[in-house]
């Protein structure tokens, strides 16, 4: 892989000044590193990102679109759009050749989700599998609480493995999440969170510091976020329920049940933390597709 200039700052300001994650980080680094690594390939990489041309993008998207997925065909765009941008705003370039490409239409399926009554076999089902002598009594109520946080406060599996004690006001039943951007948001956990917090903490007499993570193991460490999914598939199995359920699935449970039950759009946005009401309204297809096939089954007519 040839040299890129540039990259390591671009992933600075990323991580420093617009302040994502490093997730995004990542990808984005990876999708620059890949289209360098096309043009090297092609002979056709010159050190300097204000000779490639057009023409070079679009043989670029052709040739990834070959092995690609559209959606990570258009995540890499995104990254190296970012990339152009924040060349042009630095004055290395004048323009972006990768402005106005055209790209393969998005499908946007449904999210998954879990009915009520798959929600509560979940729920219960950590509780069930200690009294079975399966998994341990700590692991039992730790697993009831991650479940309970994940779909009674609608997190993303990152922003609970990154939560603290200090950011859990008991008394008011909300937390305080650290979500995508590091924007901050009020999560409102429900009564039966809480006290699964509060029962978890007495009964292991866990440390409750202020900077103490609210879900931990054992010996009091961070969990992270594969040990959750991991966990998942097992009170999956349990309950009977499918295996391709995953943490984020809960949250978008959490954000259909609201929904069906009468929420407010811009409520459920704000509980969820997106940024635009669009992101919001694919739950509203859910429920519309919910009610056409109860109409459909039930009508005479359907």
């Amino acid at each position: 892989m040839p040299a890129i200039p540039y990259l390591s700052q671009f992933c600075d300001h990323l991580a420093h000044e617009r302040r994502v994650s490093a997730y995004t980080v990542r990808n984005y680094r990876a999708a620059v590193e890949n289209f360098v690594y096309h043009l090297a390939a092609a002979g056709k990489w010159r050190a300097d990102f204000a000779a490639v041309t057009s023409l070079q993008v679009r043989s670029f998207l052709i040739e990834e679109g070959r092995s690609k997925a559209r959606r990570t065909l258009h995540n890499q765009v995104s990254g190296i759009r970012a990339f152009y941008l924040y060349l042009r705003r630095q004055g290395i370039v004048e323009s972006n050749p990768f402005t106005g490409v055209t790209l393969p239409k998005l499908d946007r399926p449904l999210p998954k989700f879990l009915t009520e009554a798959q929600m509560l076999a979940l729920l219960n089902a950590p509780i069930l599998l200690w009294k079975d002598g399966q998994i341990s009594e700590f692991e039992a109520f730790r697993d009831s609480l991650i479940l309970e946080l994940l779909y009674g406060g609608g997190l993303r599996v990152s922003e609970l493995c990154a939560l603290d004690h200090g950011q859990v006001d008991l008394a008011q039943g909300v937390a305080r999440v650290l979500g995508k951007g590091r924007k901050e948001r009020l999560c409102p956990l429900g009564p039966v969170a809480i006290q699964c917090l509060r029962t978890f903490v007495q009964r292991f007499e866990l440390e409750a510091a202020l900077n103490a993570p609210v879900v931990c193991t054992r010996r009091g460490k961070r969990v992270v976020p594969r040990q959750i999914q991991k966990l998942l598939k097992t009170h999956l199995t349990a309950a009977g329920l499918p295996l391709d359920i995953t943490p984020h699935k809960l949250r978008h449970s959490f954000a259909t049940h609201m929904l069906d039950e009468g929420a407010d759009l811009r409520a459920v946005q704000e509980l969820l933390g997106h940024a635009n009401l669009s992101t919001t309204q694919i739950y509203t297809h859910v429920s519309i597709a919910r009610l056409k096939e109860a109409h459909k089954q039930a009508h005479p007519r359907a």
